[in-house]
């Protein structure tokens, strides 16, 4: 982060310094972090929020990545190199399993599919890339949850409304915390049902190769399967599969 860096860098250089924080951060919270004065970067700061790259949180006081940059990076993902290279893992897991099988991100309080690949079974639930589904109510999405920091997790589920699709659905904070602790114990997640009716999904982290085990997930990878043809408990025989293609998918990241 080179101080004579041109201004356009200095902003692009901040932008990481937010995006690798994973939390909202204040302008005395960046400072220590960041190589300008203070004023410069309550200037930079203003800069990004009035291009909608930054937005400030309900306190005023702490910046958070705007709808702008959210998109940047989504599209980044989507359509870098490696996109093809991620999709063929996705290929190759799907003709194995038999089941269809996304890769998806976290975009805001909401997962995002950046790809997908459908089974050939008739009897499918089609979902495109860009699609977007909720956090409390989805494996992937529970995943992204159970591995955020502890910051950064408390503020998302202070914002869910924990709305009840189905039977099965986890409503209540207490519900959603518990199951929380699980999948950091077991290190996957499943959606039992909780989102769409007779639909089961089981979803494992995706993180930069050699991260700890307990380290944000950076993507997740998931199978999708109507339970009369795949039951939970069939689908979770296949949760070592499903990490042999995370850990490809992340050489890819």
């Amino acid at each position: 982060m080179p101080e004579d860096a041109t201004p356009g860098l200095r902003l692009l250089d901040l932008l990481e310094l937010l995006a690798r924080a994973g939390v909202p951060q204040s302008l005395s919270e960046l400072l220590p972090q960041s190589p300008w004065p203070k004023p410069t970067l309550h200037r930079m700061l203003q800069q990004l929020e009035a291009g909608n790259w930054l937005q400030r949180e309900p306190d005023g006081r702490r910046y958070a990545l705007a709808g702008r940059a959210r998109a940047l990076a989504e599209a980044t993902l989507s359509g870098s190199a490696q996109a093809g290279v991620r999709h063929a893992v996705l290929r190759a897991l799907v003709a194995d399993i038999g089941e269809s099988c996304n890769l998806t991100a976290l975009s805001g309080a909401e997962v995002i599919y950046l790809d997908r690949v459908e089974t050939a079974f008739p009897l499918r639930l089609e979902l495109k890339p860009g699609t977007r589904v909720p956090l409390h109510c989805s494996a992937s999405g529970k995943l992204f949850l159970a591995f955020a920091p502890a910051r950064q997790r408390q503020q998302l589920l202070e914002g869910l409304n924990l709305t009840r699709h189905t039977a099965t659905t986890l409503h209540s904070r207490e519900q959603l915390e518990a199951e929380l602790v699980r999948i950091r114990r077991q290190g996957y997640s499943v959606d039992d049902q909780e989102f769409v009716e007779g639909l089961n999904c089981v979803a494992v982290p995706v993180r930069e190769s050699g991260a700890a085990s307990t380290s944000p997930a950076r993507c997740a990878v998931a199978l999708q399967a109507p339970s009369a043809r795949l039951p939970l408990s069939e689908a979770l025989g296949l949760v070592g599969r499903l990490r042999e293609a995370a850990a490809a998918l992340a050489r890819s990241l």
